[in-house]
């Protein structure tokens, strides 16, 4: 599913603020963990039940890349 999500390479560093992207929730891999889809990348994110937000780590959660496998 779609989403709106706080994307971790989107961050405002100068003011301190998250900002908002959309990603793709994949499916549920743990505990509050999912594997997300952002810009072609997988990766991990969370779900926070406070702000209602997804938020993806696609700096250092990297799964690995989407498209043809090397060969």
């Amino acid at each position: 599913m779609k989403v709106a999500a706080y994307i971790h390479s989107l961050k405002d560093k100068e003011h301190g603020r998250n900002v908002l992207g959309e990603a793709e929730i994949l499916e549920c891999i743990g505990s509050n963990e999912y594997l997300a889809e952002y810009n072609g990348t997988r990766c991990k994110a969370i779900f926070n039940f406070f702000d209602g937000r997804y938020y993806v780590d696609d700096v250092y959660g990297i799964c690995r890349k989407t498209g043809p496998e090397p060969e």
